[in-house]
């Protein structure tokens, strides 16, 4: 699949202010947000839908409602849970050149990502990325009582269980001793 997150923006911006362009949004999640670590051998997850752009007297504003169903991994298990992922997306992106003079423009924006760039090209990488991060839940369990891994073998302790004996804390060697007196 070829992401579609770079749109050149020279026409609209050469239109009157108001103009309305709508594009569909479509990205591989898992090169858009890498750092959204999806469950191993999870099939590919697409953000995607549509956005609508339009001519503002500053630049372009970017609106759209993206949809993805990732997979990401159980912070218990680690098996794949499906997450559904819902981004609302409005930024106003501005121009570095003047598209009637072709003149530099220094924008007041400090966020480099909101920038058009000078051959009129509008980047959404960094701004959906930022918005995947955000959308995705910070801790995503499989069920409420997921029981995990067992920390000494690795066994998936919802599968069945496993013949580890837990380490004892050594700080709580005294009261061990004084609970096997009471029985």
């Amino acid at each position: 699949m070829v992401d579609s997150l770079v749109f050149n923006v020279a026409q609209l911006l050469r239109e009157s202010i108001g103009a309305v362009r709508h594009v569909e949004v479509a990205a591989n999640l898992q090169h858009l947000a890498p750092e959204l670590e999806q469950a191993e051998g999870a099939s590919e997850a697409t953000l995607s839908g549509p956005v609508r752009m339009i001519h503002t007297n500053t630049g372009i504003l970017v609106q759209g409602h993206l949809y993805a169903e990732a997979a990401l991994a159980c912070a218990r298990c680690l098996d794949p849970v499906a997450v559904p992922l819902a981004i609302e997306v409005e930024e106003l992106f501005i121009p570095t050149i003047d598209v009637v003079t072709g003149k530099p423009v220094t924008p007041e924006e400090d966020d480099r990502a909101l920038w058009i760039d000078e051959h009129h090209i509008l980047d959404m990488s960094e701004v959906l990325r930022q918005d995947a991060l955000l959308a995705a839940p910070v801790h995503v369990l499989c069920k409420e009582d997921c029981r995990g891994l067992c920390p000494t073998c690795g066994q998936n302790l919802n599968q069945g269980s496993c013949d580890c004996t837990p380490d004892v804390d050594p700080r709580w060697g005294p009261l061990v001793e004084l609970l096997k007196q009471t029985k």
